[in-house]
């Protein structure tokens, strides 16, 4: 896909804008946001992601325009267990509600920075190293074997190395000073819980990094696309967060379907190179990929519906990659 130097910069900044736009409305006065306002922009966002993607459509050929939805569906499922995360991190550290838009703010803003840095740098290996794709490959699938053994279990932000280095380290307050991460407490600066919350998300957003380029890169080895689709699946994330929060503990079974997904992927970048070196096999089509992960979501979605119908007690869990004990 031949993309200019004119596309890249009005794509960026139209995403700098997007960003500009929601700290000066949205942002600006903290407050508690309700169903209605969440819809609002969630549309919003899923509207300008739909309108790109047909642009690409029109303009690059249908095969770029499958490309980009799929990676699209793949990092919107994928924000979801973003979501369960954050939810947690949220409740665990008892952040008062009317910040938790500035919190998932700065974890949009920080995703997108990490992501970008990520996609060069996936990119440039692909480029360079065709072996690349087993090694994306392979992290998907070990990832994916670890959130299906531990799917029905919630990590713990006790778990993250550095919460438990920080908290040993550096001075802290138990009590919130509005949304600041210092205060000033008998004449000395220390840490406000806020600042292990955004330690938490930033550590959270480079550990789904690590998982969401390759998986992304499974469906499109186009960079141009690959930053669109994780650029307009995070701008909405926030939306969605509001938005779902409380239906998402009711998707009992998404994260299973999102370990599938992962190995699905997984296996499919391996596929795409071996079919560099043997030509002979075949690479898994785009239209197969999206149809597969479609498929996962609508069953793991409606498994989750009729769990629920029949043990109203039964609830989400946002999964685990590896056992904390060992």
């Amino acid at each position: 896909m031949d993309v200019s130097l004119l596309t890249w910069t009005l794509v960026l900044g139209a995403i700098l804008a997007l960003i500009v736009i929601d700290l000066l409305t949205v942002s600006r006065k903290p407050h508690d946001v309700m169903f209605k306002e969440a819809a609002i922009w969630s549309i919003f966002y899923i509207g300008v992601a739909i309108a790109f993607g047909v642009w690409v459509w029109q303009s690059a050929g249908s095969q770029f325009g499958t490309e980009y939805f799929a990676a699209y569906l793949v990092e919107k499922s994928l924000s979801v267990d973003n979501l369960f995360v954050f939810i947690i991190i949220l409740a665990q550290f008892k952040v008062p509600s009317i910040y938790h838009q500035r919190v998932l703010m700065f974890g949009v803003i920080l995703a997108l920075v990490l992501r970008g840095i990520f996609i060069a740098v996936g990119a440039a290996a692909l480029a360079a190293f065709s072996f690349t794709f087993v090694i994306f490959g392979a992290i998907l699938i070990w990832t994916g074997v670890g959130l299906f053994k531990h799917w029905d279990e919630d990590p713990s932000p006790e778990d993250n190395f550095l919460v438990r280095s920080i908290r040993k380290r550096i001075a802290m307050t138990d009590e919130y000073d509005g949304s600041k991460i210092f205060t000033r407490l008998n004449g000395k600066r220390i840490a406000t819980p806020m600042f292990l919350v955004m330690i938490a998300i930033a550590s959270t957003d480079l550990l789904f990094a690590l998982d969401s380029i390759p998986a992304t890169f499974g469906v499109t080895q186009e960079p141009f696309l690959v930053f669109a689709a994780n650029a307009f699946a995070l701008l909405g994330l926030r939306a969605l967060y509001f938005l779902l929060k409380g239906l998402l503990d009711k998707l009992v079974y998404l994260s299973l379907g999102l370990s599938i997904i992962l190995m699905f992927i997984g296996v499919k970048l391996i596929v795409t190179y071996v079919h560099e070196v043997w030509t002979e096999v075949p690479k898994i089509p785009t239209l197969v990929s999206l149809g597969v992960i479609a498929a996962i979501l609508i069953v793991s979605t409606i498994a989750s519906i009729i769990k629920v119908k029949r043990d109203p007690s039964a609830h989400a869990h946002a999964g685990r990659v590896t056992d904390p004990k060992k």
